[in-house]
């Protein structure tokens, strides 16, 4: 496989995304910045149910058609939905909840505003939209919190996922990873665990594989399920020694915080 230690072409950063309310569309950018908690500006806000309990988008796939842009400067956050008016407003602190995420416990607030109203009708349900500790660049409401708040799939194991689903290509934001590359064979993203990359300005200790769940299954854009991602990984990958089961891309801690661009090259430390 090719490797960053190989003499080839260089590895680089072909894509970032990112979204600021955890489980809805992801958006592409040209830059973002590490810091231990991810990247700033990135899963800023999820959502829970009546029992306080996180919630994605794996049985509640419409979520990925509603598009959030978030300006941090200014504090407006605003979701376009894709069937109603969209809801706009300045987020200015709200009530302290505790929330479950994942089996563990998240603190932050209820922003209350015209998120709730507007989300609940949209999904049939009673949500909250809640904001993960104001004011603390280093948290996001990212799935690994601040052990491996960064993630990177290679656009070899997107073509090597395309082909085994006879399908022309496959959607990196299907697998809502942070960073992708290209420059390397399918999946030699594997063999960086353990390893230190200078990625940009930051630096990154990859720490463990990726395992997928039924939200890699969701058009990216829709919500609906278009492709049986889950079969096509255990067909191929089902027997790989991995860190976690159906392993596609890697994720990773910052260990030094700078700024990631597109174009960016990758280099083992």
């Amino acid at each position: 496989m090719t490797s960053p230690d190989s003499g080839a072409a260089p590895i680089r950063v072909t894509a970032l995304a990112v979204t600021a309310v955890k489980a809805t569309r992801l958006r592409n950018v040209e830059s973002v910045w590490l810091s231990a908690g991810g990247a700033r500006g990135d899963r800023v806000f999820f959502l829970v149910d009546k029992r306080d309990r996180m919630i994605n988008s794996k049985l509640r796939g419409s979520l990925q058609a509603v598009i959030a842009d978030w300006d941090e400067p200014s504090g407006v956050l605003r979701l376009t939905f894709p069937d109603r008016d969209p809801v706009e407003a300045i987020i200015d602190g709200g009530a302290p909840l505790v929330a479950r995420f994942y089996g563990e416990t998240a603190v932050g607030e209820s922003v209350g505003g015209p998120f709730e109203p507007a989300l609940s009708a949209y999904l049939g349900e009673p949500v909250r939209l809640v904001r993960v500790v104001p004011n603390d660049t280093r948290i996001s409401a990212v799935d690994r919190g601040l052990e491996g708040a960064v993630s990177l799939i290679s656009r070899g194991s997107l073509a090597r996922l395309a082909s085994a689903g006879r399908v022309d290509g496959v959607d990196a934001r299907r697998f809502r990873m942070l960073i992708e590359v290209d420059g390397v064979d399918p999946h030699a993203e594997d063999e960086w665990i353990g390893r230190s990359f200078q990625i940009g300005e930051a630096r990154v200790q990859f720490l463990g594989n990726v395992g997928r769940c039924l939200i890699t299954s969701r058009n990216p854009d829709t919500g609906e399920v278009t492709l049986a991602t889950l079969d096509l990984l255990r067909g191929y990958r089902g027997e790989v020694e991995t860190t976690e089961p159906l392993p596609f891309g890697i994720h990773g801690a910052v260990v030094e915080e700078g700024t990631v661009r597109v174009g960016d090259e990758l280099l083992p430390q």
